[in-house]
């Protein structure tokens, strides 16, 4: 852990109107490094991931809490004038706010760029949509699953036999944040040498195509489908007890190596597999061999096997065994405070690292607090919760 004082983002404030992922994982990175992140949320109700699953934590659920740690909260009636002058009044000195709302919604609240920027010249507003700012599919609402489908990510698959389907964790938002995370970052560089703010504008849609770049180059060049998993070489096979995952690649004779660690005859040999496209051409054929004989043994039998050959393979586990695995332990992946826990953060620095400041927060919980730093009295702020600009 390291001290505030020493964070790379210590000193620079955040108005944060985002909620479900892609903006709240963007501002959670943002104040695991130091950022002072204010969370301005709905009264009452706050960030839908707060009620996005039935949980017996109610607003503080694990979802809402994976997401939102180093933050504070305060709840304001924003369509009030005197929320609106409250925004206002927050928005003067930051440094960044982020929203993740469809394209045209802060405009439509007088908050959009150019009404900040006659505010506050040096702010960066920083948004993530679904499709873009501009463009046909601007106002249409964004999410994850819908990203995935509208990218060509949820069409690929590894066997043209295999359904459709929709990929369980949210890559398209957990992306697009952490792009928006850069894009904020390189603002504030640039900041640093002009002394003005700008514009930072990310989507889900524009971060899958991205993921996809080695696929889409293959694609636009070569009109080629391309997948790392529909290697004829790679693929899971189920154990007497689990399942492994082989990747055979980066070797000059993968499928050899193979079969010398599973005690087969050389099926590089074999005319239906000597190349490259025949043993993509009879993917399933060689996939069938190495089943039935992956199948006789256990998952550790194989893994011994494969790695005294220098393979690269895996065992198959749950997100439960990975928790609990000595590496991430090693690797401080997981946070407990008390009954809050999540994962932690990817990024390790030797100087002015994460540090874990404030856990998830309660639904405005630090309103008056931050209505206080913010410069209003104590009859101020007592007048504004008895008018329910507040809570």
């Amino acid at each position: 852990m390291t001290s505030t004082a020493e964070q790379p983002l210590a000193g620079i404030k955040v108005i944060d109107f985002t909620q479900v992922m892609l903006g709240p994982c963007c501002t959670q990175m943002l104040g695991d490094y130091g950022a002072d992140v204010i969370k301005v949320e709905r009264i009452g109700a706050g960030d839908l991931s707060r009620t996005a699953i039935p949980d017996r934590a109610g607003l503080q659920n694990p979802v809402f809490s994976s997401l939102n740690r180093n933050k504070r909260s305060i709840a304001l009636d924003l369509k009030s004038p005197a929320g609106m002058a409250v925004v206002h009044k927050l928005l003067a000195t930051a440094d960044v706010v982020v929203n993740n709302f469809r394209a045209g919604v802060m405009e439509r609240m007088g908050l959009g760029y150019e009404a900040l920027k006659a505010i506050n010249p040096g702010i960066i507003f920083a948004a993530g949509t679904g499709f873009g700012v501009t463009g046909p599919y601007a106002h249409k609402g964004g999410q994850d699953i819908l990203a995935q489908a509208m990218s060509g990510v949820m069409a690929r698959k590894c066997d043209p036999s295999e359904p459709t389907l929709i990929y369980p964790t949210a890559l398209a938002d957990y992306s697009a944040g952490m792009h928006l995370v850069q894009g904020i970052l390189l603002a504030l560089l640039q900041r640093g040498r002009t002394g003005k703010g700008q514009q930072v504008n990310v989507s889900l849609y524009d971060s899958m195509l991205a993921m996809q770049m080695q696929e889409a180059s293959m694609w636009l060049m070569r009109e080629r489908d391309f997948s790392w998993g529909a290697m004829p070489f790679t693929g899971t096979f189920e154990t007497t007890d689990g399942a492994i995952v082989i990747v055979g690649a980066f070797k000059a004779n993968p499928l050899r190596e193979i079969c010398l660690s599973l005690g087969l005859e050389d099926l590089s040999a074999d005319p239906r597999f000597d190349s490259y496209e025949t043993a993509s051409a009879h993917r399933n054929e060689l996939h069938a061999i190495l089943r039935g004989r992956i199948a006789t043994n256990s998952t550790a039998h194989w893994i011994e096997k494969l790695e005294a050959r220098d393979l690269l393979c895996s065992t198959v586990r749950n997100l439960g065994a990975a928790l609990e695995d000595e590496q991430t332990a090693v690797n401080e992946m997981v946070l407990r405070d008390g009954d809050f826990a999540a994962v932690g953060t990817p990024i390790h620095m030797s100087e002015g690292g994460f540090a874990f400041r404030h856990l998830p927060p309660g639904l405005g919980a630090d309103g008056a607090a931050v209505l206080a730093e913010f410069g209003y009295s104590a009859d101020e702020i007592q007048g504004l919760a008895a008018a329910r600009v507040f809570a």
